[in-house]
């Protein structure tokens, strides 16, 4: 008895399929892409775009909103806490104060300073004065504001330019999910994508991640890795506007996924390129408190200091 061979077999099947209609159906593939027009750019032509708004900047000082919640999966809950004043000061090269103000009394939350290598950090809610390199960690602090960093808040609150010297950027097309603003509906958008790769002493690694919006190509997400190739900083950037002649960002959002925190800053008042004088990024151990020594813990001080108070949050403000 003669056997069909499977080619045969198909081919009768295709024959077959308009009689078989009742065993399928068509239905239309909606369009799930954005149909905004979208704008070309080279990657050397982002890489300027970064270096100019990175040269834009000298100095900043903002007076802001701060949301910002803690906790996620290592925690095992997350917890909201209510939207406080804050006051940010900004110095190039690397240079950052940043105040925060519980809401109603307006009694400081925190106050932390940074010179891009140390930190120091005034809780008053705990009396604790934390000192130490902007890469050490607490793993063992119950309270958020333990593990704020400046570095992290400087990093994502400035673009930095890609410095040809130690590092290449890398062009990527890619894709990403925004809301159309005529059906709102999430749909995909093509969007530029700059890797920036860092030479260091122990060999290249991906630094950090620039997306750009093709609708205006420009900056709306910075993702920061580290040495290890994890993400440290994912910072978006949204509601652009023009500040004494630069374009900057009225909202951002600034997430730390290793130490499971989210700090959204709200711009209430800016100003760029004032000048700002080195007794506004001097903070003072408060008369009181006890001295966390972050690198050396055996080397902690509990007791009394005779410091003087660190400078009164009204007369840090920017304004």
């Amino acid at each position: 008895m003669s056997r069909k061979s499977p080619f045969l077999s198909f081919l009768l099947f295709l024959a077959l399929l308009p009689s078989m209609g009742c065993l399928f159906r068509t239905r239309p593939v909606e369009d799930q892409y954005s149909k905004v027009p979208l704008k070309e750019s080279t990657q050397q032509g982002l890489i300027d775009a970064i270096n100019q708004q990175a040269e834009a900047i000298r100095t900043l000082k903002a007076t802001v909103d701060i949301d910002s919640s803690a906790g996620g999966i290592k925690k095992g809950h997350v917890t909201d806490y209510k939207e406080i004043r804050g006051y940010i000061l900004v110095s190039k090269p690397n240079m950052l104060r940043m105040i925060g103000l519980y809401p109603i009394v307006r009694n400081k939350a925190f106050d932390m300073v940074s010179d891009g290598k140390e930190f120091k950090l005034s809780v008053p809610g705990n009396n604790k004065f934390y000192i130490g390199h902007n890469e050490v960690k607490i793993e063992d602090s119950s309270s958020p504001l333990d593990t704020l960093r400046p570095q992290a808040i400087y990093d994502a609150l400035l673009l930095q330019p890609v410095n040809p010297e130690n590092e290449i950027a890398v062009l990527e097309s890619s894709k990403e999910m925004v809301v159309d603003k005529q059906t709102h509906k999430l749909v995909q958008q093509n969007n530029y994508v700059l890797d920036v790769i860092q030479k260091t002493d122990h060999g290249w690694f991906l630094a950090r991640k620039v997306m750009f919006d093709r609708t205006n190509l420009v900056p709306h997400r910075q993702i920061m890795f580290d040495s290890h190739g994890n993400p440290a900083t994912d910072a978006n950037y949204q509601v652009f506007k023009d500040f004494d002649g630069v374009s900057f960002p009225t909202y951002i959002d600034i997430k730390r996924p290793q130490e499971e925190y989210d700090i959204q800053l709200i711009m209430v008042k800016l100003t760029i390129n004032q000048p700002l004088t080195e007794e506004q990024f001097a903070l003072q151990q408060p008369p009181g408190s006890q001295l966390v020594d972050l690198d050396n813990r055996n080397k902690n001080a509990s007791g009394k200091t005779s410091s003087t108070t660190s400078t009164a949050a009204e007369s840090t403000s920017p304004h």
